[in-house]
């Protein structure tokens, strides 16, 4: 009878099983294709009928030719806020205009300026641009009583300039890296509860069939452990590879997406932290999953992990809008919370690359002691069919 295969072998016989068994799956092919069509679909329907459009102008009447509808004109333009005037055969053409709510205002010249027509009331910004186009109209009826020409005073006039020096300026493209962060956020948390629910559901199914004891008698339990992680973590990170080229193509091919160099920095900073959150799960689901007989027990034992990971999310998606603040700093330090906090610190520009290395060094290890305490409680409750393992026994403190 020969012994048991060598550790790299072994574990790679296993891996390539697992692979295969997931991706040879009709059901895994056809969600996947769907998702990739959903995903592609989706940025360039947002990409056409979303925000790639022109902007609205608001609508305002002017009655009667003449100077007014040129003074509101210029008056949107050096307010940054153009409007689209139109003319009006009369008063009642306004009226009719604004009550089916073809025009926001309807502007009818009178003595002392204009009188403006409105379903309610003048918005805050036309109401701006309104004042200063009835200023404007005053002061060059006033110089050219004075016999002054308003034309001639404009272009000699230098233009005056404010200059904004901001302290802390708003960033023009900090919707795309919250786009991102929010993205990044979902594909962790559901590729690592998702695959890592597979490999304790993988580790029941083998168990309740008793097809584990065939393999233990060839393969050293660490081993097998080890292959069925790698495995089917292969299959996430394969899974993320896709849906990430097919949105980041999507994005860039639509423009939808123009930070270019942030997004190819935050898939690469995914995907590496999906490699060790989903190890850092992983063998503690496999551990959960020995530790169980039955696939409807497996909630009494992975509960915790499930929750865990729900406590991360949450305090994720509070921190969407700030990575960089202070308690956000301090936990993405922390294993496992550094594995979906770090990359969204990475979508908003605030991780350094010290920062980065250090929570990649301290996630690696927290990854060891588990794999350590994960792999022990797999070898002493595999093989145990019938009622669940106490964590007890699992952990080897079994009472004397």
């Amino acid at each position: 009878m020969t012994g048991p295969l060598p550790a790299t072998r072994a574990i790679a016989l296993v891996a390539r099983r697992e692979f295969r068994a997931q991706v040879v799956k009709k059901s895994f092919v056809i969600s996947n294709v769907i998702v990739l069509l959903v995903i592609a679909g989706g940025i360039v329907a947002f990409a056409v009928f979303g925000g790639a459009g022109e902007e609205e102008r608001p609508g305002i009447g002017v009655a009667g030719a003449g100077p007014l509808a040129a003074a509101v004109t210029g008056a949107g333009d050096r307010l940054g806020l153009p409007v689209d005037v139109r003319a009006l055969d009369s008063a009642q053409a306004g009226r009719d205009a604004v009550a089916a709510g073809e025009l926001e205002v309807a502007l009818v010249p009178a003595a002392d300026g204009a009188v403006a027509i409105v379903d309610e009331e003048v918005p805050a910004g036309l109401r701006a641009v309104l004042d200063a186009a009835l200023e404007r109209q005053s002061r060059d009826a006033a110089l050219t009583g004075l016999g002054v020409d308003p034309s001639t005073l404009d272009r000699g006039t230098a233009p005056a300039v404010l200059t904004v020096d901001a302290l802390d300026p708003p960033d023009p493209e900090a919707g795309q890296r919250t786009a991102l962060s929010l993205v990044a956020l979902f594909l962790l948390f559901g590729q690592i509860l998702g695959f890592g629910t597979y490999v304790a559901m993988g580790v029941v199914e083998e168990k309740s069939s008793r097809v584990v004891e065939l393999l233990l008698s060839t393969i050293r339990p660490l081993h097998l452990l080890w292959g069925k992680v790698i495995g089917i973590g292969t299959v996430g990170l394969l899974q993320l590879v896709l849906y990430g080229v097919v949105g980041l193509a999507a994005g860039i091919g639509s423009g939808v997406l123009t930070l270019t160099g942030t997004a190819v920095g935050v898939f690469a900073g995914v995907l590496g932290w999906f490699v060790l959150g989903f190890a850092f799960y992983a063998v503690l689901y496999a551990a959960a999953g020995s530790m169980v007989s039955r696939q409807e027990d497996v909630n009494s034992t992975a509960g915790p992990l499930m929750l865990s990971l729900f406590v991360l999310y949450g305090a994720a998606f509070y921190y969407v809008g700030s990575p960089d603040a202070t308690l956000a700093v301090v936990l993405s330090w922390i294993p496992p919370f550094s594995a979906i906090l770090m990359p969204l610190r990475i979508a908003d520009g605030s991780a350094t690359g010290l920062q980065i290395a250090g929570t990649v060094g301290l996630m690696l290890a927290a990854v060891a002691v588990l794999a350590w305490v994960g792999a022990r409680i797999y070898e002493r409750s595999v093989l145990r069919t019938g009622t669940t393992v106490p964590w007890r026994e699992a952990l080897g403190r079994s009472r004397r």
